[in-house]
């Protein structure tokens, strides 16, 4: 069994920081009266934040099943997917952002109540570490890489192509180079804070899990820093700037 170190709470740090960054999101959503991206990214945020809540209860006070799925679900299965369907809705025309949204929810919606109905093998379950290994249908994770190509194409993809695109504009000192220039910097710092996680998921099968929550922290902390840039000034039109 994996003795607990003090890298295992940092998942209580990621879910404050998320639940706080979610909530400012919403707020801008809020205030603008609308926008899909922007309650879905705030949404995305908040499932980020619960998978990290679930790491957290396990850590600190032990395993269990109903902890255990929960975790699968917002964690392992969706992970940046609804943050990825924030960007759908932003970079998109609303008829295909509607038919990727319909796609993604009904194969998260088969996808987990399979996770809910499969057996657990209760005899190889670590006390303090989440892992699919545990379910004897090990068919379910098939699953999670459908759902999680989505999340690296749309929300990797999405800030890396929108970097580029700003980067175009970003040179001079007029104000909309100025303000493109951060909406480059801030794609950087989101499309790198989006990769961490997966490279800490694959740490964490191959048995370093605390490089897993380390890579949560750091994400979501770097996703905020980019969401702070891209909102810090005032949006120039002919940038098609959010």
């Amino acid at each position: 069994m994996e003795s607990i170190t003090p890298v295992f709470y940092f998942p209580i740090v990621t879910t404050l920081i998320s639940l706080f960054f979610a909530g400012k999101i919403f707020d801008r959503y809020r205030k603008r009266g609308g926008g899909n991206h922007l309650l879905w990214w705030s949404g995305g945020v908040l499932v980020y934040g619960l998978g990290t809540f679930a790491e957290s209860w396990i850590t600190v006070l032990g395993w269990n099943p109903v902890i255990f799925k929960f975790w699968y679900i917002v964690g392992a299965l969706l992970g940046g997917a609804p943050l990825a369907t924030g960007t759908v809705w932003l970079l998109l025309k609303p008829r295909t952002a509607r038919l990727w949204t319909i796609a993604l929810v009904v194969t998260v919606t088969i996808s987990s109540l399979f996770v809910v109905l499969s057996p657990i093998n209760l005899e190889i379950v670590n006390p303090h570490l989440p892992s699919g290994d545990v379910f004897v249908w090990q068919w379910v994770r098939r699953f999670s890489p459908f759902i999680n190509t989505y999340a690296v194409i749309f929300l990797i993809g999405g800030a890396i192509m929108s970097a580029w695109r700003f980067r175009k504009f970003s040179s001079g000192d007029s104000k909309g180079a100025l303000i493109a220039k951060d909406r480059f910097i801030g794609n950087v710092f989101i499309a790198v804070g989006a990769i961490l996680p997966g490279i800490g998921g694959a740490s964490s099968r191959a048995g370093y899990t605390e490089i897993l929550y380390i890579m949560e922290l750091v994400g979501i902390i770097l996703i905020w820093i980019g969401y702070w840039y891209n909102v810090r000034k005032k949006p120039i039109r002919n940038l098609k700037v959010e």
